[in-house]
Protein backbone atom coordinates (compact mmCIF):
# COMPACT_ATOMS: atom_id res chain seq x y z
CA UNK A 1 0.00 0.00 0.00
CA UNK A 2 1.27 3.44 -0.87
CA UNK A 3 0.77 6.22 1.69
CA UNK A 4 0.86 9.86 0.74
CA UNK A 5 1.08 12.78 3.11
CA UNK A 6 -2.02 14.94 2.93
CA UNK A 7 -1.22 18.57 2.21
CA UNK A 8 -3.77 21.32 2.76
CA UNK A 9 -3.33 24.57 0.89
CA UNK A 10 -5.02 27.59 2.48
CA UNK A 11 -7.81 26.22 4.66
CA UNK A 12 -7.26 24.32 7.90
CA UNK A 13 -8.46 20.75 8.48
CA UNK A 14 -10.49 19.57 11.45
CA UNK A 15 -8.11 17.85 13.87
CA UNK A 16 -10.70 16.68 16.38
CA UNK A 17 -13.94 17.40 18.22
CA UNK A 18 -15.63 16.69 21.50
CA UNK A 19 -18.51 17.79 23.67
CA UNK A 20 -19.08 21.41 22.65
CA UNK A 21 -15.77 22.05 20.85
CA UNK A 22 -13.85 21.54 17.63
CA UNK A 23 -10.06 21.58 17.09
CA UNK A 24 -9.21 23.04 13.70
CA UNK A 25 -5.67 23.66 12.54
CA UNK A 26 -4.42 23.04 16.07
CA UNK A 27 -6.71 25.63 17.71
CA UNK A 28 -9.75 24.90 19.86
CA UNK A 29 -13.08 26.58 19.07
CA UNK A 30 -16.18 26.27 21.22
CA UNK A 31 -19.76 26.23 20.00
CA UNK A 32 -21.17 26.38 16.49
CA UNK A 33 -18.73 27.53 13.83
CA UNK A 34 -17.99 28.01 10.16
CA UNK A 35 -14.79 26.83 8.50
CA UNK A 36 -14.39 28.78 5.29
CA UNK A 37 -11.46 29.69 3.03
CA UNK A 38 -11.48 33.10 4.74
CA UNK A 39 -11.04 31.51 8.18
CA UNK A 40 -12.88 30.11 11.17
CA UNK A 41 -15.77 32.17 12.57
CA UNK A 42 -18.63 31.61 15.02
CA UNK A 43 -21.91 30.58 13.42
CA UNK A 44 -25.40 31.51 14.57
CA UNK A 45 -26.80 28.12 13.59
CA UNK A 46 -29.72 27.53 11.27
CA UNK A 47 -30.87 31.15 11.62
CA UNK A 48 -27.56 32.47 10.21
CA UNK A 49 -27.66 31.91 6.45
CA UNK A 50 -26.12 35.27 5.58
CA UNK A 51 -22.59 34.33 6.63
CA UNK A 52 -22.71 31.36 4.27
CA UNK A 53 -24.23 33.41 1.47
CA UNK A 54 -21.39 35.93 1.86
CA UNK A 55 -18.92 33.05 1.32
CA UNK A 56 -20.73 31.71 -1.77
CA UNK A 57 -18.20 33.32 -4.13
CA UNK A 58 -15.39 31.31 -2.51
CA UNK A 59 -17.02 27.88 -2.11
CA UNK A 60 -19.08 25.50 -4.21
CA UNK A 61 -20.49 23.28 -1.48
CA UNK A 62 -21.07 23.54 2.24
CA UNK A 63 -21.19 20.54 4.56
CA UNK A 64 -23.65 21.19 7.37
CA UNK A 65 -22.97 19.21 10.54
CA UNK A 66 -26.15 18.94 12.60
CA UNK A 67 -24.58 17.77 15.87
CA UNK A 68 -24.18 14.24 17.16
CA UNK A 69 -26.97 12.90 14.95
CA UNK A 70 -28.04 13.70 11.42
CA UNK A 71 -31.12 15.90 11.28
CA UNK A 72 -32.98 17.88 8.64
CA UNK A 73 -32.08 21.52 8.31
CA UNK A 74 -34.92 24.01 7.91
CA UNK A 75 -36.20 23.94 4.34
CA UNK A 76 -35.98 27.74 4.17
CA UNK A 77 -32.25 27.61 5.00
CA UNK A 78 -31.61 24.98 2.32
CA UNK A 79 -33.56 26.95 -0.28
CA UNK A 80 -31.75 30.19 0.60
CA UNK A 81 -28.33 28.55 0.27
CA UNK A 82 -29.19 26.73 -2.94
CA UNK A 83 -30.64 29.94 -4.44
CA UNK A 84 -27.27 31.56 -3.68
CA UNK A 85 -25.58 28.86 -5.77
CA UNK A 86 -24.27 26.69 -2.94
CA UNK A 87 -24.49 22.94 -2.87
CA UNK A 88 -25.70 21.81 0.56
CA UNK A 89 -24.84 18.43 2.08
CA UNK A 90 -26.30 17.67 5.51
CA UNK A 91 -24.81 15.08 7.85
CA UNK A 92 -23.91 14.54 11.50
CA UNK A 93 -21.05 16.80 12.62
CA UNK A 94 -18.46 13.98 12.99
CA UNK A 95 -19.19 12.81 9.44
CA UNK A 96 -19.15 16.38 8.16
CA UNK A 97 -15.68 16.89 9.69
CA UNK A 98 -14.27 13.78 8.03
CA UNK A 99 -15.86 14.53 4.67
CA UNK A 100 -14.65 18.14 4.81
CA UNK A 101 -11.07 17.02 5.43
CA UNK A 102 -11.14 14.61 2.49
CA UNK A 103 -12.64 17.12 0.05
CA UNK A 104 -10.36 19.88 1.35
CA UNK A 105 -7.31 17.69 0.75
CA UNK A 106 -8.41 17.40 -2.89
CA UNK A 107 -8.09 21.18 -3.21
CA UNK A 108 -11.82 21.72 -3.69
CA UNK A 109 -13.74 24.87 -2.77
CA UNK A 110 -15.61 23.71 0.32
CA UNK A 111 -17.05 25.17 3.50
CA UNK A 112 -18.12 23.63 6.76
CA UNK A 113 -20.96 24.73 9.05
CA UNK A 114 -20.95 22.85 12.35
CA UNK A 115 -23.20 22.49 15.35
CA UNK A 116 -21.33 20.96 18.29
CA UNK A 117 -21.74 17.34 19.35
Amino acid sequence: MRLNEVVYTDAKPVDGYGAGFFRIGGEVYEGALLALPSGITPWGGFDDAQTLIDAAADIDVVFVGTGAEIAHIPSELRKTLEDAGLGVEVMASPTACRTYNIVLSEGRRVGLALLPV
